[in-house]
């Protein structure tokens, strides 16, 4: 008899991505990754995009990428606000202060998730277009991971449920 297993929540592939992040490509985090997927291996995964995102948590990051994700790690941990210099989708070069909440993984893209100060809201960092990251001793408000994670349900403002 297979035991019964439930599915990853979003703020549980959350932690793992900044796990990994965390231990980068040394010895530990081979053995992670190897028992991670041994893990993966087992689920029954009927969905596409949670079979490609959970591959690649399993993948380690490119030595470059992985020492900036150390950094942001760091400052998630440390709370502590972060520069980064990013290369958006069009190409388009800028450097914003960053209160870093999360890093997730989703497809076969790992995400750096927090609060930018110069867009005034809520980003996704795609970390393959992150060139630099500075370290600052400004500290980051606290946030909760679990409200920037995508796919959750928002509830609607009281007054917006009672107009509809």
């Amino acid at each position: 008899m297979k035991p019964t297993t439930r599915p990853l929540t979003t703020a549980e592939i959350a932690a793992l991505a900044l796990s990994l992040a965390h231990l980068g490509s040394g010895p530990q985090a081979v053995t992670a990754r190897r028992g991670l997927q041994h893990v993966f291996e087992h689920l029954d995964l009927d969905d596409d995009v949670i079979a490609t995102t959970l591959a690649t948590l399993t993948e380690p990051l490119p030595v470059e990428i992985a020492a900036r994700a150390r950094l942001i790690a760091d400052a998630i941990t440390s709370r502590l606000m972060i520069r980064l210099h990013y290369r958006d989708a069009s190409g388009h070069v800028t450097s914003r202060d960053v209160e870093p909440v999360t890093c997730l993984v989703h497809r076969e893209y790992w995400y750096l998730v927090g609060v930018c100060r110069m867009r005034r809201g809520i980003r996704a960092f795609r970390f393959d277009r992150i060139i630099a990251v500075e370290p600052t001793l400004s500290p980051s408000r606290p946030h909760l991971a679990d409200r920037f994670l995508p796919f959750q349900r928002r509830k609607r403002p009281k007054a917006l449920q009672r107009a509809i």
